[in-house]
């Protein structure tokens, strides 16, 4: 692992790198390497990072509450909670008389599994792939820190067409933020505060937030981004003086939480026991083996489905449980680990897998965007296997 980080910090473009490995609850791996802020504060186990994508799993975890509860179910439609989308139509590829998207009617309602899986329609911006993505783009429809009520982000995105069918086509998309959405007007709770009492609170999270506390703010990285292919990375968000201190008018239930990676080992871990954890039970095994389970129709993998190229992960042999990837066939996808593990990234280059078959969770934290500037995941990911196997612990 000093090799990995010698490679990213000292000799490459991260500023700062968290590495953490734990096998059956044991901490294998726990290195911190770098500078967390441009003045020279050192990186520390207990640094806050900007987890983007990789809140999506945490907030299916509190929506499925609400599924266990019965106040929610995987096939209610989005439109009987947010009438805003009753009438939203498919792109048709076209545009009409007026410069408008031309659509179609949906042939079916978009539901919460649709939502779950990012089989909606949706898009993001970050595709780059139509002019419904810039469109997304030029009304920052997947900023981090929505300007927008909950109610005027709903309206927004319903003033667009859906890229695809409900149901027919894998999309990564805004869907998790709308997710965050219904479960507001469900409940007349804001998604900060459901994710507090039903999550955080519960299991120990201390240092989760989608507003970072004035008593944290100094444990905030700093964050950066690479603008072209080539150039030096450059800051994007200054821990210090972060847009994170501010609350959002509306919080992105899909990307705008900061975590540390003790928290999110936590949260892990819950997973990896079933849904409970130190006393807590927070999903039955049920919805835990739903969220791990592909979703996709018939068992197909995301080069089946069509889906848009992901910096997240491979397509081919890769399945979509709800919040994060399936390992379906590890020789076909070209990815290490057993068959079953569970993964997810941010844009920030944070990433996580869970290994059920070999009782292994691993954690790369760091703030570098977009997450395709390097193959720091696919290297840790090749370490901690070639490390496992060396060290007899596979």
């Amino acid at each position: 692992m000093e090799k990995l980080c010698g490679k990213y910090v000292t000799a490459g473009p991260l500023s700062h790198l968290h590495l953490f490995l734990s096998q059956n609850g044991k901490v294998l791996v726990d290195m911190c390497r770098g500078k967390a802020r441009e003045d020279g504060t050192p990186l520390s186990p207990d640094s806050l990072y900007r987890l983007a994508s990789m809140t999506k799993p945490l907030t299916i975890a509190v929506a499925l509450t609400l599924v266990e509860e019965g106040r929610l179910s995987l096939d209610t439609a989005v439109a009987d909670i947010l009438p805003e989308f009753a009438d939203i139509g498919v792109w048709t590829g076209g545009m009409d008389r007026e410069g408008a998207f031309a659509s179609v009617p949906c042939r079916r309602p978009m539901t919460i599994l649709d939502l779950m899986r990012h089989m909606a329609g949706f898009s993001y911006s970050i595709h780059a792939a139509s002019p419904l993505d810039r469109a997304y783009a030029e009304r920052a429809l997947d900023a981090f820190r929505q300007r927008r009520t909950g109610e005027e982000y709903a309206a927004a995105l319903a003033g667009l067409p859906l890229l695809h069918q409900p149901g027919e086509r894998f999309h990564y998309s805004v869907s998790i933020d709308v997710l965050g959405l219904v479960m507001e007007r469900l409940t007349s709770q804001r998604i900060e505060e459901l994710m507090r009492r039903r999550l955080f609170d519960p299991l120990g999270m201390k240092d989760s937030f989608f507003v970072v506390p004035p008593g944290h703010i100094d444990r905030l990285t700093d964050a950066w981004l690479v603008e072209r292919e080539g150039a030096a990375p450059i800051l994007y968000d200054r821990g210090a003086h972060s847009r994170w201190r501010m609350p959002p008018q509306c919080a992105s239930a899909g990307g705008g939480l900061v975590s540390s990676t003790g928290d999110y080992h936590r949260f892990l871990r819950m997973m990896m026991a079933g849904g409970e954890l130190d006393g807590a039970r927070i999903l039955s095994r049920e919805s835990v083996a739903l969220m791990m389970r592909n979703q996709l129709p018939g068992g197909a993998d995301l080069e089946r489905m069509g889906a848009a190229p992901l910096s997240e992960t491979r397509r081919r042999g890769v399945g979509m449980g709800l919040g994060a990837a399936v390992l379906l066939d590890p020789a076909r996808a070209a990815i290490p680990g057993s068959t079953g593990t569970w993964f997810w990234g941010g844009l920030l280059s944070t990433g996580f897998f869970l290994d059920p078959a070999r009782g292994l969770i691993g954690l790369v934290m760091t703030q570098l965007m977009p997450s395709d500037t390097t193959r720091l995941r696919e290297d840790f990911r090749c370490a901690v296997y070639e490390r496992i196997t060396e060290d007899g612990h596979g």
